[in-house]
């Protein structure tokens, strides 16, 4: 008898699939109410029940199997992973270390070893997908963390990167005045149109999936800030990118260098602390995404002004970046939550919704600039950022409301990725203790 091996090949597989399929792992979370992400609603008494890393179904009384695991989460509100798309994972605190000892000092090995425990602290507080803006002068050593996270050599959140990120000469730090001296710089310096471009076609090979270019900086003769980048190198750096396949981010700060990346057709802005009217309107109308990193204020007052939250009012910087914050809202601008962490603490992510709530924003707008809102400015929309069946298992839960009191959001009692439990009610209960 004739034996057809490809008939053989094909039957082996079919039984290796359905095998899969079969073994697939069951779990039907049940916790108190639901907030899906697909809008501001939400529904009290609806489950999730998870097959392998995908969500399977969505609702209340759900159909399952004798192997289904269940989850109960009694007292808790379920909801898609946490984003936070501006974090600085090779960076931590500074009141530990400063940002110039930390680059010139620490070695590369402390640090990326550093950043892949403050992955997993960031994940383990209910952040499922970070995008990192800079490595602050560690290469890209963010592109092999991720690789690691994704291969499952460490624990980690889903991240995009964007490796040492470009600034002007003379316009970044650790600051020098010889430049016949070679001492670690933060970010890759250019100067004119044909460097921009070589060093977005640099960072694009080292495994940017971000573009983040410094607009403006500290660069006046009392360290006032002013825009670095000439509107053409922005526009040259953001044509190159995009052509890449890559999106760009910039950092500004002032009101001209919003300007010049808003036209320049960059996807995001940072910070903008300076922006105006004006400038927002442009943002919204060119559908430029703002990140707002509002915490971030807080903390530099903490450190470097001796703000006392307890005791004080809001200094200058912080009063700026509220009034900013309201004026892209009232624009139309799409806002999306950024942290800046690693000027604080990794994991304490969760901060930057409770400032957007405080100024202005509801609960549920806040969530939704974490959630949906940052999944399309990462663009996974159509997998992650909702609870919905078919995307990826990306979930967590946290004790309470957090749409009625958003500080509820850093009460993570349950915290899933890919449809691997990464925190259990009892584990979090435990490292609480």
């Amino acid at each position: 008898m004739k034996i057809n091996k490809q008939k053989i090949f094909f039957l082996i597989f079919l039984i290796s699939f359905s095998s899969y399929a079969i073994s697939a792992e069951q779990y039907l979370l049940k916790p108190d109410q639901l907030i899906t992400a697909d809008d501001a609603v939400v529904h009290p008494g609806w489950e999730v029940l998870v097959e392998g890393n995908h969500i399977k179904a969505v609702g209340k009384n759900l159909s399952i199997t004798s192997d289904t695991k269940i989850i109960a989460l009694p007292g808790s509100t379920l909801l898609p992973g946490l984003m936070d798309l501006h974090t600085h994972l090779f960076l931590h605190p500074y009141n530990e270390n400063s940002w110039d000892a930390q680059v010139l000092n620490e070695s590369l090995v402390t640090r990326t070893l550093r950043a892949s425990k403050q992955a997993r602290s960031s994940l383990e507080n209910g952040f499922t997908f970070l995008r990192d803006l800079g490595t602050e002068g560690a290469s890209n050593a963010d592109f092999y963390l991720k690789n690691a996270i994704n291969d499952g050599t460490i624990i980690g959140p889903r991240l995009q990167v964007s490796t040492r990120a470009i600034v002007a000469l003379g316009a970044y730090g650790p600051l020098r005045r010889n430049y016949a001296s070679d001492i670690p710089q933060g970010a890759e310096e250019v100067s004119g149109i044909d460097q921009i471009v070589s060093a977005v076609r640099r960072q694009s090979a080292a495994g940017a999936d971000w573009i983040k270019l410094y607009v403006d900086f500290e660069v006046g003769i009392n360290s006032e800030n002013h825009p670095t980048l000439t509107q053409e190198e922005i526009q040259a750096a953001v044509t190159m990118a995009h052509g890449l396949g890559r999106k760009v981010s910039a950092h500004a700060t002032s009101e001209e260098g919003m300007r010049r990346a808003t036209m320049a057709g960059v996807d995001t802005i940072e910070h903008g602390f300076s922006g105006t009217e004006k400038v927002f309107k442009l943002m919204a109308t060119k559908g430029v995404t703002y990140i707002p990193t509002l915490t971030q204020v807080d903390y530099y007052s903490i450190f470097f002004q001796h703000y006392d939250p307890l005791t004080m009012p809001p200094t200058a910087d912080m009063q700026q970046s509220e009034q900013a914050f309201r004026l892209a809202r009232k624009a139309g601008v799409l806002i999306a939550a950024g942290s800046d962490a690693g000027v604080y603490p990794h994991g304490e992510n969760g901060r930057e919704l409770i400032k957007m709530v405080d100024y202005g924003m509801t609960p549920a707008e806040a969530i939704l600039a974490a959630t949906s809102s940052s999944a399309k400015v990462l663009g996974v929309q159509s997998s992650l950022g909702k609870i919905k069946p078919g995307f990826l298992a990306d979930i967590i839960a946290v004790n309470g409301d957090p749409s009625k009191d958003i500080r509820n959001i850093r009460k993570i009692n349950f915290v899933m990725k890919d449809g691997s439990i990464i925190i259990q009610p009892h584990q979090q209960a435990l490292m609480k203790q």
